[in-house]
């Protein structure tokens, strides 16, 4: 069997890191064994949903290098959703209700006040036609349930093991509402036949939507598909992420400078047996993976630890990968100042501070103005090379008999306006002879 699974944002806001790992960990399996991707735009919601929205899920999809083989849209499909709802209440599985808002409400209270769980009761079955014409006289119209068979439905969950959902302790599902609109359950029930989706990866609060969606495609005549729930992401502090994801989303994260292969490798890893780890390219995530690795507890998502990651893959990335990209913070200055500083940074908008180092202009930090005097006396003639720096050093060290952090600390911030940074050998020879005389004499430069 070749895999197919999918991927199926709504379009009613950009997509947030738990949408990014949802798709991530259908993706990583798909690529894995060979198989087939398709997005699918959960658009059934046509007041809510945007294709502002949905350009930017698909923006931000590339961005990360998420690619799919197939493409799919709910708001066209409707024709195939009313077959389905036909064959489903020609055979008295889909059944009109009338129940509005308040008498369901009061039928829940009723249920808990006699330590009764708050399950449908069921009582549209018991109408007449006539009651059900008297009912839309009224001008009720009609919400359809799906009745469930009250039996236990079983199968082995790709994370968490074998699972069961007995189907009596649930309400009959809402399929359609009374304004005629398709819930989510219908819908991709009938699209996950009719694309031949042979697995179905989603959060672990989809769990009891799989008892229900098992018994649909049984009722469609449709093999299940292979289901597995993961855990959701939780905050470093252990809380729910649903309020912070505004601040997470994938085109922050791009404006913020992060790297996708540091973002990606991150959300692999979470939650996993695997250490949360950088990994050079999506190959090798797709390579190491296995849902077999992943927990049962809440993956932890903690931004500073994503930096981390994004600190490894900077650290380790060649000029080449990046050279293209420099420009964009002011100027390309060459491998040999890229292998200087990326070892100090953490996104790469970082670099920006450091080309302005080498580039100028900076305000020098002289606090002993006799030591930089001192300082700019021994100053050698340029060009400079990686031996330079050794030997200002030592002839300041012999002009003011000065050491350890006292000869180098006000050296650096003399020369870059901070108190650590990269190794000051390659980055004198950087910033050169004109820019070191004019900030050891104190003028911006």
């Amino acid at each position: 069997m070749t895999p197919k699974l999918r991927f199926a944002p709504s379009p009613t806001g950009r997509l947030h890191v738990g949408n990014i790992r949802t798709a991530l960990l259908n993706w990583l399996f798909a690529r894995q064994q060979g198989g087939q991707m398709l997005l699918r735009i959960d658009d059934t919601d046509l007041e809510r949903s945007t294709k502002a929205f949905e350009e930017g899920i698909e923006t931000d999809l590339r961005w990360l290098g998420l690619d799919w083989d197939e493409r799919a849209q709910q708001s066209t499909r409707f024709a195939s959703y009313d077959a389905a709802a036909e064959k489903l209440k020609a055979a008295g599985l889909l059944y009109p209700c009338y129940e509005t808002e308040e008498d369901l409400e009061r039928k829940r209270r009723i249920a808990q006040s006699r330590n009764k769980p708050p399950v449908y009761d069921r009582a549209a079955l018991s109408l007449t036609d006539a009651d059900r014409a008297a009912l839309e006289a009224e001008g009720r119209k009609a919400h359809w349930r799906y009745k469930l068979s009250g039996k236990r439905v079983e199968w082995t969950d790709l994370v968490r093991g074998p699972q069961s959902i007995d189907t009596t302790s649930l309400s009959d599902p809402v399929l359609i509402r009374a304004d005629g609109a398709y819930l989510y359950t219908l819908p991709s029930v009938v699209d996950d036949i009719e694309y031949k989706i042979t697995h179905i990866v989603r959060g672990e609060d989809h769990v009891t939507n799989t008892g229900v969606q098992a018994e649909i495609f049984e009722a469609l005549g449709a093999k299940l598909p292979i289901f597995g729930h993961f855990p959701l992401l939780v905050g470093a502090d252990g809380e729910a992420l649903s309020k912070r994801l505004g601040s997470l989303s994938a085109q922050m994260l791009r404006d913020d400078g992060f790297e996708t292969v540091a973002i990606l490798s991150h959300l692999a890893k979470l939650g996993t047996s695997d250490p949360v780890e950088a990994r050079s390219d999506f190959a090798t995530l797709a390579a190491e993976f296995s849902y077999g690795k992943i927990g049962r507890a809440p993956a932890r998502f903690d931004p500073e630890e994503l930096k981390r990651v994004n600190a490894a893959v900077l650290h380790a990335m060649p000029y080449d990968a990046v050279k293209d990209r420099l420009a964009a913070f002011g100027a390309d200055l060459g491998e040999t100042f890229w292998n200087t500083v990326r070892a100090n940074l953490v996104l790469l908008p970082d670099v920006a501070a450091w080309v302005k180092v080498i580039a100028g202009p900076i305000t020098p930090v002289i606090a002993d103005a006799g030591f930089a005097e001192a300082a700019l006396s021994v100053l050698p003639k340029g060009p400079y090379d990686a031996t330079s720096w050794g030997a200002f050093v030592d002839a300041v060290k012999g002009k003011t008999g000065a050491k350890g952090k006292g000869l180098f600390m006000p050296l650096r911030q003399a020369l870059t306006a901070m108190d650590h940074g990269p190794e000051m050998a390659p980055l004198f020879a950087l910033i050169g002879e004109e820019k070191a005389r004019a900030r050891l004499s104190g003028q911006a430069a």
